[in-house]
């Protein structure tokens, strides 16, 4: 069976529809961010309580993990562009319907549709941006694709606490719905080029028909990313209330230098990768993020804090687009989307389930210092297990090149 797959080697990197894609990603990804602080309150001025603010996060993550492992099967009667902009679409009609939730119900049931269509476009717009991208260049595009993203989730909160003291809920939702739309907009015209390839695989038609919920190949850096996304959890869940019992001021410069420094790492990293491989970057930046928890747990001052904000943005900057890459370089391009959606689940099921297995060791121990002990044991077993697997591949290697 022939697939279609990307004419990707004679594209440069900075192509349009790569500028495009990356544009469109941004701006999902802004408004994501821009209705993460001010929901919660949305819920509070319709009467929900404290307990429905979790359920309202919460139940918007599950739908966008329950969704991913369909995108490979989907794939088999879709293309990859229409599949995009229709969970685009979703989130932008999602986006604005919020302002008609008069109760928690259908705050929740939005909240779903939401979810589903956040998993569906985060999916696609990695894997069809990975067809823009050349081979030999995938890590450096990756990291590149990434950087919008990266302003975006600094600027969003600002830009939706602003509108919303500004101009209400009705104005933050609206806008947000606009924004998306931008993002449609640009993402169809990132135009798609294709040619058929004749010795696809036989089985891709029969693997495409099933759901996918996980892609074995890519269980490694899965596995990596849910123990990076445990230490993240630790971070976007309390850092803030950790800062008050350590009686630190500068909170939101924390994020601030965090962004910043997640912005230089991406730039850095992808050429990295492509150039040495792997490791080269997942080992060096993971003992740059271990340091940064571990001076975020020991240090005594702001100067501290903002230091440990800069290394944990580095760390982090850089490892997250080297395992996606690495994960989509572990299989054929038509199996894209199982990859992805591994990855992307494995994260958001480290930072969910370790928000709650931190928020309870937080709970018994009466101290948020107990969550950054639980953190950088994640960071640290991530490091013993990168290091075991690049000895493995060393010796493997090795014996390839002696029995040859």
């Amino acid at each position: 069976m022939s697939v279609l797959v990307q004419q990707n080697s004679k594209v440069k990197l900075w192509s349009k529809p790569f500028i495009l894609l990356m544009t469109a990603n941004a701006l999902l990804f802004m408004v994501f961010e821009m209705l993460a602080p001010t929901l919660p309150l949305f819920v509070a001025s319709i009467g929900g309580e404290a307990s429905h603010i979790g359920l309202v996060t919460g139940i918007f993550m599950f739908s966008a993990i329950f969704i991913r492992p369909f995108t490979g099967m989907l794939t088999n009667h879709f293309s990859r562009k229409l599949l995009l902009n229709t969970g685009v679409v979703v989130c932008a009609l999602s986006t604005g319907l919020y302002f008609l939730s008069s109760n928690i119900i259908v705050l929740l049931l939005i909240r779903i549709i939401h979810g589903l269509g956040f998993g569906l476009a985060t999916t696609y717009f990695l894997t069809v941006t990975a067809e823009r991208i050349p081979k030999d260049r995938m890590g450096e595009g990756i990291g590149y694709f990434g950087v919008g993203e990266t302003i975006a989730i600094s600027m969003g909160p600002i830009i939706g606490i602003s509108i919303l003291e500004t101009f209400g809920f009705e104005n933050l939702f609206l806008n947000g719905m606009a924004i998306t739309l931008f993002a449609l907009f640009f993402a169809t015209f990132a135009s798609r080029k294709t040619i058929k390839v004749k010795n696809a695989d036989s089985n891709h038609g029969k693997q495409t028909l099933t759901v996918k919920i996980f892609e074995k190949r890519a269980a490694f850096p899965s596995l990596l990313i849910l123990l990076v996304g445990i230490a993240v959890g630790s971070i976007i869940s309390f850092i803030p209330l950790y800062a008050v019992e350590k009686e630190f001021q500068l909170i939101a410069w924390f994020f601030t230098i965090t962004a910043i420094a997640s912005f230089f790492a991406r730039l850095i990293s992808g050429k990295l990768y492509d150039k040495m491989g792997p490791y080269s970057v997942l080992l060096p930046f993971g003992i740059i993020t271990l340091t940064g928890l571990l001076v975020i747990l020991l240090g005594k001052n702001d100067v501290h804090f903002l230091i440990a904000g800069a290394l944990y943005g580095l760390g982090f900057g850089a490892i997250f687009p080297t395992l996606q890459t690495w994960s989509l370089s572990l299989v054929k391009d038509y199996e894209h989307e199982s990859a992805a959606s591994s990855f992307f689940n494995s994260f958001d099921i480290g930072i969910g389930a370790g928000s709650i297995l931190l928020g309870f060791i937080a709970e018994v121990y009466a101290t948020y210092k107990a969550v950054y002990f639980v953190a950088i044991i994640a960071l640290i077993l991530y490091l013993l297990l990168t290091i075991v697997h690049c000895k493995k591949i060393s010796v493997n290697n090795q014996i390839a090149k002696t029995s040859n």
